[in-house]
């Protein structure tokens, strides 16, 4: 899943990004409306964490800008005030959850998760193909009843992988879901990624590159 942070308090932004990539979410940051719409202009998100004061556009304007423009994007509006007219007049604008600070990270965690299966077609609680099961609400991955320890972007990419049930992934694909925009895109990480896992995985390989194309699980 891919969220985007449009917060202006540098710090509480840093600390919900830090949070939810502990969580193998890949998390983008915006500190000021424009820079949330450029964003939101070049990169498709599952969820807009987005704050309603924001600097430069206002936050009531990205949302509206969001919803104009049809994006599948779900958002989560947090604000300083939580009086039940605020909170209307947010949803009201097109917001799909609203939350009034202060709040406890382990609720904004469970209210992005929600707006992220609303996001795309929900996935099981356990993803399985080719004899390997991830469990995505204890971030547990075994290979018949071997369990195999995973790092987050492993993690991250074996979902992928699973949730194509058998489609190729490209590489492009998996630097849009897992990583965030900080990473080169010509860079080999994707790669590299790749090669730890399979080889966590053990052999017989699970995973098939396909030349020029991506990659699958069969």
């Amino acid at each position: 899943m891919r969220v985007l942070i449009a917060e202006d308090e540098r710090m509480l932004a840093d600390s919900i990004a830090e949070g939810l990539r502990a969580e193998a979410l890949a998390v983008d940051i915006a500190y000021d409306g424009d820079s949330a719409l450029e964003r939101l202009g070049v990169h498709d998100y599952d969820v807009l964490i987005l704050d309603r004061d924001l600097p430069g556009v206002h936050g009531d304007d990205v949302c509206r800008s969001v919803v104009g423009s049809g994006a599948l994007v779900r958002i989560l509006m947090l604000t300083a005030s939580a009086d039940v007219r605020s909170r209307v007049a947010g949803l009201s604008l097109g917001a799909d959850d609203y939350l009034p600070k202060p709040f406890a990270f382990e609720e904004l965690l469970a209210r992005v998760h929600a707006l992220g299966r609303r996001a795309r077609p929900a996935d099981p609680p356990m993803l399985e193909r080719a004899g390997v099961r991830l469990d995505r609400a204890h971030r547990q991955v075994f290979r018949g009843s071997r369990y195999v320890p995973l790092a987050r972007k492993e993690f991250g990419v074996l979902a992928e992988l699973l949730r194509a049930d058998g489609a190729v992934v490209s590489s492009e694909d998996l630097l849009e879901k897992v990583w965030d925009e900080h990473i080169d895109p010509f860079t080999n990480t994707v790669r590299t990624t790749m090669m730890k896992l399979r080889r966590k995985l053990g052999d017989p390989p699970v995973i098939e590159t396909v030349p020029g194309v991506g990659y699958r699980i069969p």
